[in-house]
């Protein structure tokens, strides 16, 4: 395996991360603090030592990920997943088909493997370092401890085995899980006041949604939609009344 495609993997990975987590920060924590006032989650101040721990972390993290990624693309364990080059090889509409296909499949891994880590022996080894955050930034999306990252990672190979994969839906995978982890770690309630209204609401989560599992510990162990947290009821039983509550804030009648 070439050690410059995990550098150069590893850079365009540190660049995405720092892109989407300090385009979130700098508008609601800097640019629109203010305006965003009565949208934030927590009213606790943020301490700077802790996004500083937060971004360690996540570097760290995001070579860990990127080492297990590119161990499993470039070298000849790719023989034995469905990952394919040729744009050609497959109709142009499985490019997104499989890009949300992988989210899906990533919300069931990530929900028991949240699970998992929150045993109470695992949970000190492995998953103390990301809740250390208690009152996330964006910068806490990736802040793991290295057995955990190695979990997350693991998403990818387990998806390019299931799935037939072209690196466009890679990109779009990793690029849209950043995002909405960005998103989840925020901090403050951004969402649409039509959301609460529409079906959406019943399947996604929100920066609520995450920012209660964060201060509470447990439950809303899902990433990207609520059905597992629903069905085996381990979502907060309180989190609409709290939505509500920040919602009601931001938009008074």
């Amino acid at each position: 395996m070439d050690s410059r495609e995990i550098i150069n993997t590893y850079a365009t990975s540190i660049l995405e991360y720092f892109f989407i987590a300090s385009f979130f920060y700098i508008i609601c924590y800097k640019i629109l603090g203010r305006v965003l006032k009565e949208s934030k989650i927590q009213k606790k101040n943020l301490n700077s030592s802790d996004i500083r721990r937060e971004i360690i972390n996540s570097l760290l993290s995001t070579f860990v990920m990127t080492v297990t990624i590119v161990t499993v693309i470039n070298t000849d364990l790719v023989e034995y997943t469905q990952w394919y080059t040729d744009i050609n090889q497959y109709s142009w509409w499985w490019i997104p088909g499989a890009f949300i296909m992988g989210l899906i499949i990533h919300d069931t891994y990530f929900y028991w493997l949240h699970r998992l880590l929150h045993i109470k022996h695992i949970f000190k080894y492995a998953h103390l370092t990301h809740h250390k955050s208690t009152n996330p930034t964006p910068y806490a999306s990736y802040s793991f401890h290295f057995l955990e990252a190695i979990g997350e990672a693991f998403i990818v190979p387990i998806i390019i085995v299931l799935l037939p994969f072209h690196p466009i839906s890679l990109l779009l995978f990793l690029v849209s899980s950043l995002f909405i982890n960005a998103y989840g770690h925020l901090g403050y309630e951004i969402a649409p006041k039509w959301l609460r209204g529409s079906f959406l609401f019943t399947i996604i989560t929100t920066s609520t949604y995450h920012n209660l599992h964060h201060s509470k510990f447990k439950g809303n162990y899902g990433l990207y939609f609520r059905f597992w947290d629903k069905m085996l009821g381990t979502e907060y039983p309180n989190y609409e009344n709290v939505y509500d509550e920040i919602q009601n804030r931001r938009f008074p009648d």
